[in-house]
């Protein structure tokens, strides 16, 4: 009888641990920037058409104020988040273990530029790309485009991501470049900013889920998940219609702008691989 018992505990014991197990558990930095529901929403659709493989997950927002550089490295310590996204570089793929996927279709690279009320005279469509490269503009002092863009010879003034629209304003920089999807809701409140018109700048940026190096399971989760939707077309149509990406080209009036293409030393050998399917990059050409 104290046998039988012994088997039952092991029993429940053994199918509480397989039950946590087969429940993966991915943390991420809640931020309440408005701009985040289109990862957090992506994640959701990955982790669902991976189900049937991998199983039940758990996605939780963490509310912690966490700055890009120090969500990468608390990732990296396997320390309260599972997962974050952010533009790649050879550094970051270093670091961390990227989900090698261009979550935005390389819209990061696509640069459309915040300046201030009142400026517009100064970047008319004759402007040259070299007297471009002397007006100062600015950029997070972590991120890729800050190295990016100084590797093709701009006059960039760095700084912290929240202090970035108050230096503009104060004339510590001239312009503000920002993916097309992202200053619309920047310049919300900010009366003496706008949206400039005649200028794109662009270069190849994908942007990717990482997880820890040892979290080979949830990297082999997002890649199947993902690899399923893109052969779907589900993820086409999530870019398509989802309201952070919805009418994002026509609403930035591309084909009105004059296109400067530069490089990215940046990008990773295994990123290079990528360039080469088509299915993972936005395509401006097909723009009317």
């Amino acid at each position: 009888m104290r046998i039988l018992r012994l088997c039952h505990v092991f029993f429940i014991a053994s199918f509480l641990c397989f039950s946590v197990k087969a429940t993966d558990l991915v943390r991420y930095v809640e931020s309440g920037d408005s701009k985040q529901s289109y990862f957090v929403d992506l994640l959701k659709l990955a982790l669902e058409a991976s189900r049937d493989n991998y199983g039940d997950y758990s996605l939780v927002g963490v509310e912690v104020a966490m700055s890009q550089g120090r969500s990468s490295i608390m990732l990296g310590l396997n320390e309260v988040i599972d997962l974050t996204w952010r533009m790649s570089s050879k550094e970051i793929e270093d670091k961390l273990q990227a989900v090698y996927f261009p979550i935005l279709k390389g819209l990061m690279g696509y640069r459309i530029f915040i300046i201030r009320a009142g400026e517009q005279i100064h970047f008319n469509k004759n402007i040259s790309v070299n007297k471009l490269k002397t007006i100062a503009l600015g950029q997070g002092h972590n991120w890729p485009d800050t190295d990016i863009l100084r590797a093709n010879d701009f006059n960039v003034a760095s700084g912290y991501d929240e202090h970035l629209l108050t230096m503009l304003l104060r004339k510590r920089f001239d312009y503000f470049p920002r993916a097309l999807h992202e200053p619309w809701s920047e310049i919300k409140g900010y009366p003496d900013l706008i949206i400039e018109k005649n200028i794109m700048l662009k270069y190849y940026a994908p942007m990717y889920f990482y997880v820890n190096k040892t979290n080979n399971r949830l990297q082999q989760r997002l890649s199947y998940g993902l690899g399923k939707i893109l052969n779907s077309g589900e993820f086409d149509q999530f870019f398509i219609n989802h309201p952070i990406t919805a009418n994002i080209i026509e609403k930035s009036k591309v084909i009105k702008r004059v296109v400067f293409e530069l490089e990215n030393p940046l990008l990773s050998d295994k990123t290079k691989e990528l360039l080469s399917d088509k299915r993972l990059w936005i395509d401006l050409s097909t723009v009317k």
